[in-house]
C-alpha cells in the first residue's frame, strides 16, 4: 500500500486493515496507537475507553468534522484533514508516532460498521514509520445502532449495508436489492454523499422490484440537537432522486436510511 489510496491501482485500505487479527495485548510493552470510533456526534455516546484514548494522546488525527466533536476533551495537537489532504495529515501523524509520541486517530461512529478504509490508512501510516507499533481499534456507538433503535428494526431481522466508502458499489447495491425484494428483510443503509443519497437508493430499489408503499425512514443527525426523522413511502422518497451535490438533496450527509418490511 501507499499513501495515494488509489483503489483502482492498489489494495483497498479496508482489506489491508482486515488482513490479520490484532495481536494479543501485552500491557507492559504494547504502547499502541488507537483508532477510536467517537460515536454519532453527541459526546454522551462516546465510550469511556474512547474518551481516555483521546484525552491521553499527544496527537489526534481525523477528518475536521470528526475532530471538532472531541477537540474540547484533549490538549493534544490536532491534525485535521479532508479527503484531499488526508494522506499528508496521516504522514505527519506517522512521523509524530515514530518520534515517540502517543497518537489517536478518530473516526465517526464505529469504524467496524463503517470507516475501515480510514483504519487501514492509519495502520499503513504507522507501519511505514514504526512497523512494530500496534494499532488498536476502540469501537464506538454507530449511527446504525441509533437508527435501529429509532426505527425499531432489530438487527437480527435487518440487512445492513454501508455505501459510505470509496470505490465500486455494484456488489453492495446488489445486496440492497436482494435484501428487500428477495429476502424481505428490513434494510439499514449508510448512504454515500452525494451520489448515493436516500432518494437515489429508493429509486434504485423501485427499479429492482421493491414495493412502492414500503415504509422508508431517513434518520438525520442522530443524537444531535437538530436530529430529525423523515417518514416516507419508498415511492415518495424516490422523488428526491438525482444529482450529485449538496444542492440536489434535502438531506445532510449525516443520514441513515431505514426501509421497513410490514410486520405481521
Amino acid at each position: 500500500m501507499s499513501g495515494e489510496y488509489d483503489l483502482e491501482a492498489g489494495p483497498d485500505p479496508a482489506t489491508f486493515a482486515a488482513a490479520t487479527a490484532e495481536s494479543d495485548i501485552d500491557e507492559a510493552t504494547d504502547d499502541p496507537v488507537y483508532a477510536v470510533g467517537v460515536g454519532p456526534g453527541n459526546q454522551e455516546f462516546l465510550t469511556p475507553r474512547g474518551r481516555r484514548a483521546i484525552e491521553e494522546a499527544d496527537v489526534v488525527v481525523g477528518f475536521t468534522t470528526v475532530v471538532e466533536f472531541v477537540e474540547d476533551l484533549t490538549d493534544a495537537d490536532l491534525l485535521t484533514c479532508g479527503y484531499k489532504d488526508e494522506a499528508e495529515a496521516l504522514e505527519e501523524f506517522g512521523e509524530r508516532i515514530a518520534a515517540g509520541e502517543s497518537g489517536t486517530a478518530v473516526a465517526m461512529g464505529d469504524p467496524n460498521h463503517s470507516g475501515y478504509q480510514f483504519v487501514g490508512k492509519v495502520q499503513d501510516a504507522v507501519e511505514r514509520t514504526v512497523p512494530d507499533r500496534p494499532v488498536r481499534v476502540v469501537p464506538g456507538i454507530s449511527s446504525l445502532q441509533m437508527a435501529a433503535s429509532r426505527a425499531r428494526t432489530p438487527m437480527e431481522d435487518t440487512e445492513f449495508v454501508t455505501l459510505h466508502k470509496s470505490g465500486d458499489l455494484e456488489a453492495d447495491m446488489d445486496r440492497l436489492a436482494t435484501a428487500v425484494t428477495v429476502d424481505e428483510r428490513h434494510l439499514l443503509v449508510l448512504p454515500r454523499p452525494y451520489d448515493r443519497m436516500p432518494g437515489d437508493l429508493a429509486q434504485f430499489l423501485l427499479e429492482e422490484g421493491a414495493e412502492p408503499d414500503l415504509e422508508a425512514l431517513v434518520l438525520e443527525k442522530l443524537t444531535h440537537d437538530d436530529e430529525q426523522i423523515h417518514r416516507f413511502t419508498l415511492s415518495e422518497l424516490a422523488e428526491h432522486a438525482g444529482g450529485s451535490g449538496t444542492e440536489d438533496t434535502p438531506f445532510s450527509d449525516l443520514v441513515v436510511l431505514a426501509v421497513r418490511q410490514p410486520v405481521s
